[in-house]
C-alpha cells in the first residue's frame, strides 16, 4: 500500500520540467485522440433544447453562488427537456471546434483543451424521455439514448454505496474520464489534470442547477466496478470518476 506521502505526490507540480523532456504521444506525431467518442449509425439520438434557444439561468451570479449548497433533498417534479439542456450546455456544451474538430472550447476549462470526460445522465424525471441511460453528444449537442431502466435512478443509489438520496434525484450526471485523450499530450501528468478538470465542469453543474431551482450534491466514494458496469464501460480506459445527482428543490 502506498504511504499518505507518496499520495500526495499525486497533488505537486514536480513533473513539469521532466514533462519538457518526455517522448509523449503528441510529439511522437500519434494520431490526436477523438473529442468525443463515436455513436452507432443507428444510434437512438435525442435532439436537445439549440443553445441559442435557451431562456433559462438569468438569475445574478452573486445570487447562486451565495444560494450554492451540496442539496440531498429533491421534489418529485420532473425537469424539462430545456432545463436538461442548459445543464449540459453549461457543463460541456462546444462553443469552437479547431483542428479539423480534433480540438474544442467549452463552457468549462480543460488543461491543454483535452476534455477527456464524457457526461452520462441516469435519468429518473426528465419530460418527454423515457427513464434510463444516456450520454451526451457535445459536438452534435444531441442525446444518444444507450438503455430504457425504470429502475435506473435505485441501481446508481447502490452504485453510490448505498446513499439512498440518490435514487429521488430526477437525474444523475455521471462522468466517466478516458485518460489517453490527456496522456496523449501530457503523460504522467494528466491524470491531476483530469481531476482538476473534474472538478470544473461540477462547479458548473452547481452553479446552473441553482440557478434554475435544482440542487446538487457531488458524489467521489461509489463503487468503482458498480458505476463502471452501469455505464458499460471497460473500467480501464475509461471509468466513472465523478457523480452527481439533481433535482428540483424547495423553494
Amino acid at each position: 500500500m502506498r504511504s499518505i506521502h507518496e499520495n500526495r505526490s499525486f497533488l505537486k507540480s514536480d513533473l513539469w520540467e521532466d514533462w519538457q523532456a518526455w517522448d509523449t504521444d503528441q510529439r511522437k506525431g500519434l494520431p490526436h485522440p477523438p473529442p468525443e467518442k463515436p455513436f452507432p449509425p443507428d444510434a437512438r439520438l435525442v435532439d436537445l433544447t439549440p443553445p441559442a434557444d435557451l431562456r433559462l439561468g438569468d438569475a445574478p451570479l452573486l445570487e447562486v453562488i451565495n444560494r450554492r449548497r451540496s442539496r440531498r433533498k429533491y421534489t418529485t417534479a420532473p425537469l424539462t427537456l430545456e432545463e436538461l439542456s442548459f445543464l449540459l450546455w453549461t457543463t460541456q456544451g462546444v462553443h469552437e471546434v479547431h483542428a479539423g474538430g480534433l480540438n474544442t472550447l467549452r463552457s468549462v476549462p480543460s488543461a491543454g483543451a483535452r476534455h477527456p470526460l464524457e457526461t452520462y445522465l441516469a435519468v429518473s424525471r426528465v419530460s418527454s424521455l423515457p427513464a434510463g441511460l444516456y450520454r451526451y453528444l457535445p459536438l452534435e449537442h444531441k442525446l444518444h439514448a444507450l438503455y430504457d431502466d425504470e429502475a435506473i435512478g435505485r441501481k446508481v443509489a447502490v452504485g453510490c454505496r448505498n446513499q439512498n438520496f440518490v435514487a429521488g434525484a430526477a437525474v444523475s450526471f455521471i462522468w466517466s474520464a478516458i485518460p489517453y485523450r490527456s496522456e496523449w499530450r501530457y503523460k504522467l501528468v494528466a491524470p491531476k489534470l483530469i481531476a482538476l478538470d473534474a472538478g470544473h465542469v461540477c462547479q458548473n453543474l452547481y452553479l446552473a442547477a441553482e440557478a434554475i431551482g435544482a440542487g446538487v450534491c457531488a458524489i467521489a466514494a461509489y463503487d468503482q466496478k458498480k458505476m463502471d458496469a452501469i455505464l458499460g464501460v471497460d473500467g480501464e480506459d475509461e471509468f466513472t470518476i465523478y457523480v452527481a445527482p439533481v433535482g428540483k428543490i424547495a423553494e
